[in-house]
């Protein structure tokens, strides 16, 4: 089933400058010929901004221009030609975006790397990629990669962002960002206009890991028409949704994440907006107050951490304020299910002029949208969200289309358990067996120096052999009557139960979560007679269960007691009473610690790696099972 021909728009683009901000994502021939064109158009314009000694202070696109240029030069000096792979090993800062354009503007193909990985990480990007060149922004991130240069023997050049404090290690040579942005800027641009006039949309862009949720990264090769397609669709949604005006864009999560590098980089650059970077998750919620942005692209669990911090603060003050939460929740329900009454307009001015203003100046009062993706949303989440005045989007995609291949859109109409219509430029179909397929200029070319696998995740439809591939997505869902897709769930994570029951494991997973007493959840049950879980107490709620009942706050010790566990197990019972027969979880234990980036329990994109939970937790999951 092919999606329907659903409009985007019920007008044309009505704003010339709008039409044109489009024309120049279709007409570019790679990312760097729209960032120069875009750069010689806002001029002396803020551009890129960071906090440094306590303020916020800004780079024009000039500036970015210039530093972009001399860089690529400085690269092609040091001997890197057409193609070759240079590493990007930073946290998000105005450098990591202009590093990222100055190695396309020399001809070579980004690598962007996590900062969280581990030396054995690192060394099976640089293996794999064959990079001869790494750019790393301090000493602390260099630790770990130096030891996986070491290993491999392949890296030439490190370039420090910062100074390194080492000017040549044996195998590689040393050179600092200021040596290689100084020289003449004219020239250094001349050369690159000419260069990339010859790199097409066509031409490898970068090489983006998968975060590797089911075993070791692939290489995924984004051509530069990939993001120029998905920023395109992504922009004619900003556009003609909420207009075009002053945007700033607050990047928080890691650029070496498909989601942000095109949503929260090359999105940003295409319509000429500020791009602000936070300075990490514990101050993300001031940085939100002092950016004021108009966008912000974000995945799930963030806004489940964002949803249980205000309904604690309002919880705090009192019962007017508990009151206008309630009524706020329960009028979105209404409306959600057609029921908008004539009785609740009067308690809904009022919470618009009283409640909701304070929840959107804790997001500086700007924001237009907020941008879910790369991983699913639980509906109730962005009913929350909703129904405190805020406008959430979700999106959903995979590194292997660029990664956005839809999105919700307020002209569609806005509903929280589907992920909207397929973006400009994107054509879906459902297989037979349910699962999503698309194609478009979005699809990658395939896994970098892995035929095997792109062949079984890019197919040919035998019926159209001229036809351009389709990606074969690994995800079941199905096109509602607006041709919004509706995802329920990971083909591989698909639980399986020994009935032959398929079973969601994010969908009741989620749902857990969503109690104020479960932080994280895992539930497995495939080839196995009922549901369990693994769950991770919510650290704030225990403390308050400790002080409550006089115990010592040591989660821990906590988990042994069997009134702890009886409290968490009426959270579970709770949740079981939305979920159906063979949904529901029948028996849990508790996890030693919170799943993290860290342990190799989630990945940089905050979602579980469940292969890695079970190895550790396996003996203990079957033992749920026993008895």
């Amino acid at each position: 089933m092919h999606s329907p021909n659903v409009p985007h728009s019920a007008r044309p683009v009505a704003n010339p400058a709008d039409d044109q901000i489009l024309q120049d994502i279709d007409n570019a021939r790679n990312l760097v010929d729209l960032f120069l064109k875009r750069a010689d158009q806002k001029g002396d314009a803020p551009f890129l901004g960071h906090r440094e000694g306590g303020q916020w202070v800004t780079q024009s696109w000039r500036e970015a221009a210039d530093t972009v240029c001399l860089l690529a030069e400085s690269l092609r000096a040091l001997g890197l030609e057409d193609g070759d792979r240079v590493a990007l090993v930073s946290e998000n800062r105005p450098e990591w975006c202009m590093a990222d354009l100055a190695i396309m503007a020399a001809g070579c193909i980004t690598v962007p790397t996590y900062i969280t990985n581990t030396r054995r990480d690192h060394a099976h990007i640089l293996d794999n990629s064959g990079a001869r060149a790494v750019f790393v922004s301090d000493e602390k991130l260099l630790k770990p990669l130096a030891g996986a240069i070491a290993q491999t023997g392949l890296i030439e050049h490190v370039i420090g962002i910062e100074d390194l404090h080492r000017q040549q290690s044996g195998s590689f040579d040393y050179h600092s960002w200021a040596a290689l942005t100084t020289g003449d800027a004219a020239a250094a641009r001349a050369a690159v206009d000419k260069r990339i006039a010859l790199i097409d949309r066509d031409d490898t862009a970068c090489l983006i890991y998968t975060s590797g949720t089911g075993g070791a990264p692939r290489g995924v090769m984004q051509h530069h028409g990939a993001i120029l397609c998905n920023i395109a669709g992504a922009a004619q949604v900003l556009i003609e949704d909420f207009g075009v005006k002053d945007e700033r864009f607050l990047s928080f999560l890691p650029l070496s994440h498909a989601y942000e590098h095109t949503g929260g980089q090359y999105l940003p650059i295409s319509v000429g907006a500020e791009i602000f970077y936070s300075e990490g998750l514990e101050k993300l919620a001031s940085n939100i107050e002092e950016t004021r942005p108009t966008m912000m692209v974000v995945v799930p669990r963030l806004f489940e951490v964002l949803r249980t911090r205000i309904m604690k603060q309002v919880e705090k003050q009192g019962k007017l304020a508990n009151f206008l939460m309630d009524n706020a929740l329960k009028i979105a329900d209404n409306s959600k299910e057609g029921k908008k009454r004539l009785r609740d307009r009067p308690m809904d001015f009022f919470i618009e002029k009283t409640l909701r203003p304070k929840i959107r100046a804790k997001f500086g009062g700007r924001i237009k949208a907020m941008v879910s993706g790369g991983a699913p949303l639980n509906p109730e989440v962005g009913n929350f969200f909703e129904a405190m005045g805020l406008t959430m989007l979700q999106g959903y995609g995979q590194t292997e289309a660029g990664p956005v291949i839809s999105c919700n859109r307020p002209k569609v109409g806005l509903k929280m358990d589907t992920v909207g219509p397929p973006l400009r430029g994107v054509e879906v179909k459902i297989a037979e067996d349910g699962e999503i397929l698309c194609r478009g200029e979005l699809v990658m070319h395939g896994y970098w120096r892995n035929e095997a696998e792109t062949a079984r995740t890019l197919k040919v439809d035998p019926a159209d052999p001229n036809g351009a591939p389709w990606l074969h997505t690994g995800d079941i869902g199905y096109l509602d009557e607006k041709g919004r897709i509706k995802i329920t769930d990971r083909k591989k994570d698909m639980i399986v139960n020994d009935k032959g029951d398929n079973i969601a494991p994010q969908k009741v997973e989620g749902m857990l979560t969503l109690q104020p007493e479960i932080a994280q959840a895992m539930v497995s049950g495939d080839k196995r007679p009922y549901v369990v879980g693994l769950i991770v107490p919510d650290a704030e709620w225990a403390l308050e269960w400790a002080r409550a009942n006089g115990e010592k706050f040591d989660l821990s010790a906590l988990q042994q007691l069997p009134a702890f566990k009886n409290a968490v197990r009426a959270a579970v019972d709770r949740t079981n009473v939305d979920l159906s027969v063979i949904e529901k979880v029948r028996q849990f234990a508790f996890a030693d610690e919170a799943f993290t980036i860290e342990n190799e329990e989630m990945t940089p994109s905050m979602k579980i790696r469940r292969h890695k939970i079970r190895e550790r937790y396996q003996e203990r999951i079957d033992g749920l099972y026993r008895g």
